[in-house]
């Protein structure tokens, strides 16, 4: 056991070795992998922060239900029994129109006009708090109380719950996206950089096999290699995040403070990181075990 630590250890600094033979190029490759992981892991940052926000915001999700000139109390009484009943309402309250038409006179300066008004043109209405944020959910509730017998009209009153949730949702898609053509572009890099290896030391390969060096043993190296290579890259990729969320925190207090707020942008998770290095990881060992299986293929004993 001692002895398959120690060969790992060694095929462990062996990588090192490698990526900063050249220094600057060994830089320069970490550097490309953690810009481009940069890039989606930013956007995915910025959505988690995006929700955040949205839970912090003041107000419930309402539907006003406007009834038709029409009702009367019987009809009244049959929507409230209902809306009682819904098993997604948390609860409900009834304005009448004269209430409504009462609270208008004292909050606008339209007092005079409104007395000046043969009749009350207000409906009575009632007021929807549901039990849940979603704004699936809330549309399709919206759209079901529509329906009902007395009601006139149906208002998702704070409807940037379904705008949000919208974005998040398209911003989501474009993450995956650009996450999956960087990834490609990654494993594309260290492809060809374990292809270079190889070719360089071709001839080395060949006496190992002469030997009866198994493509196991001789993969093991390459595949350290791009793994190292990949986490290094993804560590590059932290630290891009962190200094962006630095610098980007120092102006968004001064727009925070204009709405009495301290939001800050908040850097990724210790779970979220831990599944970014272990990505970048996994796409190192990809890329480097693609290239070898091709190269190694190729490469026969004189």
């Amino acid at each position: 056991m001692t002895g398959k630590f120690g060969h790992q250890r060694f095929l462990i600094q062996s990588a090192l070795r490698r990526i900063f033979a050249s220094p600057l190029g060994g830089i320069l490759n970490i550097l490309v992998i953690g810009i481009a992981l940069s890039l989606p892991a930013g956007v995915y940052t910025l959505l988690k922060n995006a929700q955040t926000l949205a839970e912090q915001l003041p107000g419930k999700p309402e539907i006003s239900l406007y009834l038709t000139t029409k009702s009367n109390d019987q009809t009244i009484e049959s929507i409230r029994t209902r809306l009682a009943q819904h098993p997604e309402i948390a609860g409900s309250l009834f304005i009448s129109r004269d209430d409504a038409l009462k609270k208008m006179q004292q909050d606008s300066s339209l007092g005079d006009v409104i007395e000046a008004l043969d009749r009350n043109p207000l409906p009575d209405a009632f007021v929807v708090t549901p039990r849940v944020d979603s704004a699936a959910v809330l549309k399709k509730l919206r759209d079901e109380l529509a329906q009902w017998d007395g009601i006139a009209l149906a208002q998702l009153d704070s409807d940037w719950a379904y705008k949000l949730e919208a974005l998040i949702a398209l911003g989501r898609m474009l993450a995956l996206i650009l996450g999956t053509l960087l990834s490609l572009a990654l494993i594309a890099v260290t492809f060809n950089t374990i292809r270079l290896q190889i070719l360089t030391q071709r001839e080395e390969i060949e006496v190992a096999r002469l030997i009866g060096a198994t493509n196991a043993f001789i993969r093991q190296p390459f595949l350290f290699f791009g793994a190292i290579q990949g986490l290094l890259g993804g560590i590059a990729t932290l630290l891009i995040l962190a200094a962006g969320i630095r610098l980007s925190n120092v102006p968004l207090a001064d727009v925070a403070l204009l709405y009495a707020s301290d939001f800050r942008l908040q850097a990724l998770g210790w779970g979220d990181s831990l599944s970014l290095l272990l990505f970048s990881l996994y796409l190192g060992w990809l890329g480097a075990w693609l290239s070898v299986s091709r190269h190694l293929s190729r490469i026969r004993p004189q």
